[in-house]
């Protein structure tokens, strides 16, 4: 009370002595007429710590009447517009007939609570505000069970967000995609401190993918912490085929073969080796290169490439089939002037290449038709001229001695041998 006292001097500069403010308030309280139709209107305040909140105490239909603000203690802050608080932390931002708007700097846990507006009539009214204060996390934590983790293992992620209020929600991300935690949360006197655990199996697909810890809290926004996954893995292989670029591999053709592998660390031992079969001798191998120079049937197989690193051994597997170098079927012989020479070239080729099959069909039907055609012909002309030159043969009996005989019956006997003996005369017609 000596201190309101002590701030009510000024308002009675000059006189013998001070009078205590409750009269003060009491004596202007009698002097105010009864209002008719007053009332006070104000509204709600979150703020988050360490910003400034204001309050404001509006009338409507004002008729002078006074209007004062008190604290949640119920010690008067400004009455009109003068402020018997010693708390300079509270300044007066408006004041007039209708309105006393106050605000309240480097706000604090300690001045929540209700906050009474009071308008001096008769009927005296009263109206209150609540302060609600904000506290943001104080740090917000991720802690990983390993550094650096191995594909397939399962590990341990931990999130702590400490001393907020009201309690925070934790959320989990994995790049872009969210994941589920399991949060828990300990209050410590008006403060809040939340952890969430995240187990997550990681592959060798999320090696440097960040996990991302984010808040949700109405006194912070964009809030985040995030570690990046280190995970090792076992290499990946893979063969791929230098040379013959897009062909067939022919006998007495090259053949170039290169292996490829990543992992995590870098592979450090990389071989070639012939499964269920012993390597050639005239097989090159340099490096990540396989070369054989002169294939030949006996190279058929399956030649497969292995790495290793410090997480595992993978490989990969190429499998080779020589075919037939390309050869041509030679021309037909025949005994005629004129002769038609269809060559035909017989073209090896893998399984899948169906349109090279069925042109190399086309073509060796096709040339056996036409010298079976020609062999036809041919033999129809030499028919037709061996009967062209037979066709008027044919046989006469005539007896011998039957020219100078009187009729035919002396012809007959005078025959020499008769018919029998007669010879055989041919005519032809050409």
């Amino acid at each position: 009370m000596a201190g309101r006292a002590q701030h009510s001097g000024p308002a009675a500069r000059g006189a013998p002595g001070l009078l205590p403010p409750l009269l003060l308030l009491l004596c202007a309280a009698a002097l105010i007429p009864a209002g008719v139709g007053q009332n006070l209107v104000t509204e709600d305040v979150t703020v988050v710590e360490g910003d400034v909140a204001t309050i404001s105490c509006r009338v409507k239909n004002s008729d002078d009447s006074v209007i004062q603000l008190l604290n949640p203690n119920r010690q008067t802050i400004y009455f009109r517009d003068f402020r018997p608080l010693k708390d300079s932390r509270f300044q007066l931002v408006n004041f007039s007939n209708s309105e006393l708007r106050v605000s309240l700097t480097n706000v604090s846990i300690s001045d929540e609570g209700r906050y009474f507006c009071q308008l001096y009539t008769d009927p005296p009214q009263e109206i209150y505000t609540t302060i609600t204060v904000l506290v943001p996390p104080r740090n917000l934590v991720i802690d990983i069970q390993k550094e650096i983790a191995v594909e397939g293992e399962e590990i341990e992620l931990n999130c702590t967000a400490m001393a907020s209020r009201p309690a925070t929600t934790i959320r989990w991300f994995k790049g872009n995609k969210e994941l589920t935690g399991k949060s828990e949360v300990e209050q410590w006197s008006d403060m809040y401190t939340v952890t969430s655990q995240l187990l997550l199996k990681v592959a060798r697909e999320d090696d440097g993918v960040p996990v991302i810890c984010l808040v949700d809290h109405p006194a912070v926004k964009d809030l985040q912490t995030q570690r990046y996954l280190e995970v090792m893995y076992k290499p990946q292989v893979r063969v791929s085929q230098n040379y013959p670029v897009q062909g067939l591999t022919r006998e007495g053709e090259p053949l170039e073969l290169t292996c490829a592998a990543f992992g995590k660390p870098q592979p450090t031992d990389m071989r070639w080796l012939r499964v269920d079969d012993e390597m050639p001798q005239h097989v090159v191998v340099s490096g990540s290169n396989l070369l054989i120079s002169n294939l030949n049937k006996t190279d058929n197989g399956t030649y497969r490439c292995e790495a290793s690193n410090a997480v595992g051994k993978s490989h990969a597997d190429y499998m080779l089939f020589v075919y037939d170098p390309p050869t041509t079927i030679p021309p037909p012989t025949t005994t005629t002037t004129t002769t038609t020479t269809i060559p035909t070239t017989i073209t090896d080729s893998r399984a899948g290449e169906e349109g090279a099959i069925r042109s190399v069909d086309h073509a060796v039907v096709g040339g056996v038709v036409a010298v079976v055609v020609f062999a036809m012909l041919c033999l129809l002309i030499i028919l037709g001229r061996y009967f062209a030159r037979h066709k008027g043969t044919y046989f006469t009996h005539e007896a011998k001695g039957a020219d100078d005989a009187a009729d035919a019956d002396t012809a007959i006997i005078n025959a020499e041998g008769g018919q029998n003996n007669s010879e055989e005369k041919k005519e032809y017609f050409i």
